[in-house]
């Protein structure tokens, strides 16, 4: 892709020059873990239990670091063939997953604690492999509120005080990351979202469909769906979810603690693999942009490839007239930091679980992500593909609201806040 085209989207010289500068870099460096000979795990005990692995997805641009290991063929230098399983919903994800009809899938990282718990479903001892991506997500208000001069929070809380009534926000799952974006949004603004507006189950490639006629004011879902909103001259984007929490951990590898025990090697194996595919995708603008022509096919996300590219190279407009170069973009690998799996993560969708009612007593925090992020399994994968690993297992971060989230006290945290079930 040629430099003027990127200056045609708006983006600056100065700003082309910086991205390419820092992704190749990353390129340079993720190069060196293309050193693992291709049958680094294809023989002896090392093999991998399981050959074909068929791992689902929903149509969203954050699937992309799956769908390249397979399109890519990194997997068969880990010895496996991944077969990419389009799904309709987080919630048949979540059947598939507990029913093993699917070995694995790019999925809600709040989805696998929820079943672990038996929040929202069977319950089911489950494993996190890696995180897929920070980033990328976002709140579509609907444009029927912007005639009524809302713009942002402030002024959607403004609305609801002076014209109490049933106002409709769709997330796409009840434990997932997008209520939990939304519910948080919605109360650093001080909107209770279990009282003040009604809240409904939307499956992602159904949200702009049912903004479309008019069901709801609002939703929380991962691109290109926003983008799609405006568009189509529906909706607006309100706030970016990295700027609810910048990279914030979002899908991640899922899998039952079942089949990581029967299948150690090949989890290690599809791991590895998609830790390359998320590396090959952050290190170029042109592989993004490959990235985003592949998974606008018809077979992936479905939609017209400017809706996924615009915002997969960080250029964001929010449908009120404001664009701009987003450093916080969905990012896949970012030198690994990504993509480990921290615990404090994990224990951080526990304790928003616990501040909306979904877990009704405190757990033990700490021994429930251990249990379920497999940092021995990212580790090995990690070595293979030579992807550097964090000092830590936890990690700090401060929200839009100022509070700060480390791990160290969650009973504490989760409640803490004002604005809860």
């Amino acid at each position: 892709m040629k430099m003027s085209a990127f200056e045609d989207k708006g983006m600056s010289r100065r700003e082309f020059v910086r991205r390419t500068m820092v992704l190749s870099g990353a390129a340079m460096m993720g190069s060196t873990g293309l050193g693992v000979s291709g049958g680094a795990w294809a023989a002896g005990s090392d093999a991998p239990e399981k050959k074909e692995i068929r791992v689902g997805f929903i149509p969203l641009t954050d699937c992309s670091s799956v769908v390249m290991a397979a399109v890519q063929k990194f997997d068969e230098k880990y010895g496996i063939k991944i077969i990419p399983s389009k799904e309709a919903s987080w919630a048949a994800v979540r059947d598939k997953l507990v029913s093993g009809e699917l070995d694995a899938a790019h999925v809600l990282y709040g989805l696998v604690y929820g079943v672990h718990l038996g929040i929202g479903g069977p319950k089911k001892d489950m494993a996190v492999l890696m995180s897929l991506n920070n980033n990328g997500q976002a709140i579509t208000l609907a444009s029927k509120l912007k005639e009524q001069g809302v713009t942002d929070g402030a002024g959607l809380r403004k609305l609801i005080t002076a014209k109490p009534g049933e106002y409709t926000f769709a997330q796409t799952f009840p434990t997932g990351t997008h209520a939990m974006w939304l519910y948080y949004w919605l109360a650093a603004h001080d909107i209770n979202p279990m009282k003040d507006v009604k809240v409904i189950t939307v499956p992602p490639p159904q949200m702009v469909a049912n903004m479309r006629v008019g069901n709801m004011d609002g939703f929380c879902v991962g691109e290109p769906w926003n983008n799609r909103a405006i568009m189509d001259k529906i909706g607006f984007t309100a706030v970016t979810t990295q700027d609810i929490w910048t990279d914030h951990p979002e899908k991640v590898l899922g899998t039952t603690a079942d089949w990581v025990a029967k299948h150690p090697n090949a989890a290690r194996a599809l791991t590895a693999a998609i830790l390359e595919a998320g590396r090959w995708i952050d290190s170029s603008l042109p592989n993004r942009r490959t990235t985003a022509e592949t998974v606008a096919q018809k077979s992936y996300i479905n939609t017209d490839m400017d809706v996924i590219l615009e915002r997969m190279l960080g250029r964001y407009s929010n449908g009120l007239g404001k664009s701009w170069d987003d450093p916080n973009y969905m990012k896949f690998y970012s030198d690994g930091a990504v993509n480990f799996p921290y615990l404090s993560d994990g224990m951080w969708f526990l304790t928003q679980h616990r501040r909306w009612g979904l877990l009704d007593k405190d757990v033990d925090y700490l021994a429930v992500a251990k249990q379920i992020n497999r940092i021995d399994i990212y580790k090995q994968a990690a070595t293979a593909a030579k992807v550097p690993l964090p000092k830590s297992e936890m990690r700090s971060h401060k929200l839009i609201d100022g509070v700060v989230w480390d791990g160290k006290d969650p009973a504490k945290y989760a409640g803490s806040f004002k604005v809860r079930a």
